[in-house]
């Protein structure tokens, strides 16, 4: 399954620990209920209790809260499966379409996940290489990427966190190909509350 989100064996995002957070409720204690992954490369600007507090707004199927990708990668990832679809909202800009999700943060009720059906069924090859292969998804960006994937057909496993709490900073893709549309991917207006310097961005001066 992990051939399929990583660019190679070998490649950085083809390290398990990047999929770790895929089946961690299963070894996770059941005393545990819920749990937030943060990357390393995030700073947090507010109180943290705010965050958990978006575990209450989880509707009755969402099992995992992810804010949207705020680059267009997906829709470079997509490109082949949106030339031949052109009106999909698949990779595209959150306005009008799906971007994809990101994962420098990451809500999880562990308790909805035990009791997923539904999630634990896409835990596997088979499933994954039929999706894959209906979309003609080859991603490099680890979880994540299961996370987007599986989005596209079972968007009710997912809340979407607003983007304040993952102001992804990186801006790789504007100079690649995707200047005239990359600031509808990027903009986030309201107030930042979790920054997130991914791709070796740096973070603003506080």
């Amino acid at each position: 399954m992990q051939a399929h989100f990583s660019a190679k064996p070998g490649a950085y995002y083809a390290d398990a620990l990047f999929f770790i957070s895929l089946a961690f409720y299963k070894a996770a204690p059941s005393t545990l209920k819920k749990i937030v992954f943060i990357d390393v490369d995030c700073k947090v600007v507010t109180d943290i209790r705010e965050l958990f507090l978006h575990f209450s707004q989880f509707q009755k199927d969402n099992v995992i809260g992810l804010t949207h990708e705020l680059t267009p990668v997906y829709r470079h990832v997509l490109h082949t499966y949106r030339a031949k679809h052109n009106n999909t909202p698949f990779g595209g800009p959150r306005k009008n379409g799906f971007p994809g999700f990101n994962s420098g943060v990451i809500l999880m009720d562990l308790d909805k996940l035990r009791s997923s059906v539904e999630y634990a069924s896409l835990l596997s090859k088979t499933v994954i290489d039929v999706l894959a292969a209906k979309y003609n998804f080859k991603g490099h960006l680890g979880d994540q990427d299961f996370f987007t994937l599986t989005g596209f057909e079972y968007p009710e496993l997912y809340y979407v966190l607003p983007c304040e709490w993952n102001r992804q900073l990186c801006r790789w893709w504007e100079h690649r190909g995707y200047e005239e549309v990359f600031e509808s991917y990027f903009e986030c207006s309201d107030k930042t509350k979790i920054y997130h310097a991914n791709c070796n961005s740096e973070f603003p001066d506080f």
